[in-house]
């Protein structure tokens, strides 16, 4: 038992949501991998197929949708945030850039999330794409998925002075009001800034995980399934009633915060 393992409560949450094992091909039962490492083509072949068929997809939606009723509020968000995070890849494979202004040589994970953190959409793509073109890649077709999302803050490097055409295009092509939360000029320095600590706040979830510390994949896609996995487990923790984030006085003014944007505004 590792502390990485599922717990029986975590487990008793995913397994209705996975694919059940075919008793006439044998094998062991899906969870009960050998007690060190699973052969790797094994592992990988699982990853893979679910990655296709959209296995992780489906389990990670399911379980954002409970926990969003668990917290007393619509399956349907109303309001999210748009951030991105560019990650050193480990390795060569697809869609890997130069972001000049990190400069660093990986990908940009871009991320669409709810008020609360949970992940809505997330879209990998090389570090040398820009925020504005990768916004388009994250928000178009989002009112397809979520019918009632009109809002979505964003920094100001996604809608500078000089061109702000991104926000047009937002609210003409993809439906929703795109709002720019600046900085304050005058404060050196880290600053939480209204809404934007949200996604912050997701990132750090994201990288507590080793696979995530630094972009490992050679395909977008599984890059992508891998964040998905990350929130699959957080999210099943949840449900499980078993809380898996730090606690301390960073957290506490987290949870302040947070409770006072949804009493302000709850989405």
């Amino acid at each position: 038992m590792y502390e990485s393992s599922l717990t029986d409560g975590q487990w008793s949450v995913l397994e209705p949501l996975f694919p059940q094992r075919d008793p006439r091909r044998g094998g062991r039962p899906l969870r009960h991998v050998p007690h060190d490492l699973a052969p790797w083509d094994a592992a990988y072949r699982w990853f893979r197929c679910w990655s296709a068929d959209g296995t992780w997809d489906r389990v990670h939606d399911r379980l954002r949708d409970l926990v969003r009723v668990a917290e007393g509020r619509d399956r349907q968000p109303s309001a999210a945030v748009l951030d991105s995070q560019t990650a050193h890849s480990h390795e060569g494979g697809d869609a890997i850039g130069w972001d000049a202004g990190k400069r660093t040589r990986g990908r940009k994970r871009h991320l669409l999330v709810d008020t609360g953190g949970l992940l809505l959409r997330a879209v990998v793509h090389a570090a040398s794409v820009q925020e504005r073109a990768g916004a388009k890649l994250v928000l178009t077709g989002i009112t397809t998925v979520f019918p009632l999302l009109g809002l979505v803050w964003a920094d100001a490097g996604y809608a500078n002075r000089v061109d702000r055409g991104l926000l047009g295009w937002a609210r003409d092509h993809a439906g929703v009001e795109l709002v720019i939360v600046p900085r304050n000029a005058d404060v050196r320095g880290f600053q939480v800034l209204p809404r934007r600590w949200v996604v912050e706040r997701t990132f750090a979830w994201l990288g507590r995980c080793r696979r995530l510390a630094r972009d490992y994949e050679r395909k977008p896609a599984h890059a992508e399934a891998m964040i998905k996995v990350a929130m699959i487990r957080l999210m099943a923790a949840r449900l499980a009633g078993e809380d898996i984030e730090p606690q301390g006085p960073i957290e506490t003014e987290a949870a302040r915060r947070l409770q006072d944007e949804l009493n302000q505004d709850p989405q």
